[in-house]
């Protein structure tokens, strides 16, 4: 299904940046139908100043909070103790109560249940902002990717150097350049490491346990071959939502690897420590709140989605969908970002080389007319 190599005949040899790359002579296939069209819009100015304040206020965070803010709530039980308890909507939509502290009147239980309504007032007054954003077209996690990962936010992931990656990145990526494109529809949550997770101090938890403190009942996927480890883990039910842990593979393949700090396994990806090479905190927004992830820039992010498309032996959805998110932010790059698109291509390693060059008349239709400086950038 992954060859390592293709059939390159007929293809003509190019150099670029001081590499040697293929380019096909013509191009057989285009993505959908969207050739000749602008793939973005560029959001208002006083918007892309509201989605930096969020920035900044998410950077401050260093817990935050997971579903709906809720509210905060007195509780007494049959033995007559009065409690603090927090009340609110968990990533499946369930209503669920959380205990806090008690016995109400002790002055550590009230100052833990003071500081918990000023996090809850101020997370609600954030509120107000993401959804404005979401209807200007800013792309918003649903609740199931927010309360998943603002979890792992709560464990240091992304601090210990934990990247996101896949469609989700995508959407951080689109929202801090300040471009509204096509909404994207995903049911994976893609999270990354290239080396060992540096944490200040090693978790006790394993990536499974951390993944069930977003509330949801995550299960292993069971591999085909039952006596290789899960490197996927879904919400228990019909649902599709799952979560995938990846490494960087050493060549074509992709093994499985032991992530001995995480206490789990992951697949490893061709290219992948290309793409993980540079990678900075960004704001994901969603409805609940909002919280700060890892995740690649985005001129690796498209030039890493071009190699990728190319390594599936047929078309499919997904390598049009990688095809296209790779042009979009291409197109963003190269007319306010001069550049950045230039910089990626001269880090990418001669082993992707062949499969980037294969993408490249695949994107052509999507940037030659609509956007030419983008198709300059990547084509050389």
């Amino acid at each position: 299904m992954y060859p390592s190599s293709g059939d390159l005949d007929g293809y003509t040899q190019i150099h670029q940046n001081g590499r040697r790359l293929l380019r096909p002579p013509v191009a057989e296939k285009t993505v959908g139908h969207m050739a000749s069209r602008p793939l973005y819009t560029l959001h208002p100015r006083p918007l892309t100043v509201l989605h930096s304040d969020l920035e900044n206020h998410a950077a401050t965070q260093t817990q935050v909070l997971i579903g709906t803010p809720g509210s905060l709530l007195e509780r007494e039980n049959a033995a007559g103790f009065r409690f603090y308890a927090r009340q609110f909507y968990d990533g499946d939509g369930k209503k669920r109560e959380q205990y806090v502290a008690g016995p109400v009147g002790d002055s550590t239980a009230d100052a833990t249940a003071a500081e918990l309504r000023t996090r809850i007032d101020e997370t609600k007054a954030l509120t107000a902002d993401l959804r404005l954003l979401g209807r200007e077209g800013y792309q918003l996690a649903d609740a199931r990717t927010f309360a998943t990962l603002a979890s792992l936010h709560n464990h240091g992931v992304f601090r210990a150097g934990g990247v996101l990656v896949g469609s989700h990145a995508f959407g951080v990526l689109l929202n801090q350049l300040g471009a509204r494109a096509a909404a994207y529809a995903t049911e994976d949550v893609d999270l990354a490491r290239r080396d060992a997770l540096a944490f200040a101090t090693p978790p006790s938890q394993s990536l499974l346990e951390m993944l069930r403190d977003s509330g949801i009942e995550f299960v292993e996927v069971p591999q085909l071959d039952v006596r290789k480890p899960s490197t996927s883990w879904k919400a228990r039910g019909r649902g599709r939502f799952h979560v995938d842990l990846l490494v960087p593979s050493p060549d074509n393949t992709f093994p499985i690897v032991p992530v001995p700090e995480l206490q789990a396994h992951a697949m490893g990806l061709p290219y992948l420590r290309y793409l993980l090479g540079d990678a900075h905190m960004a704001l994901l927004a969603a409805r609940e709140g909002c919280c700060q992830v890892r995740v690649p820039t985005p001129e690796r992010f498209a030039v890493h989605k071009m190699a990728v498309s190319q390594l599936r032996s047929s078309r499919t959805a997904k390598s049009d969908k990688d095809l296209l998110q790779a042009s979009v932010l291409l197109a963003v790059l190269a007319e306010h970002h001069p550049g950045a698109i230039e910089t990626a291509l001269e880090h990418l390693p001669t082993g992707a080389s062949g499969s980037f060059s294969r993408a490249l008349p695949l994107i052509r239709p999507l940037l030659e007319e609509a956007h030419p400086r983008a198709w300059e950038a990547i084509a050389g």
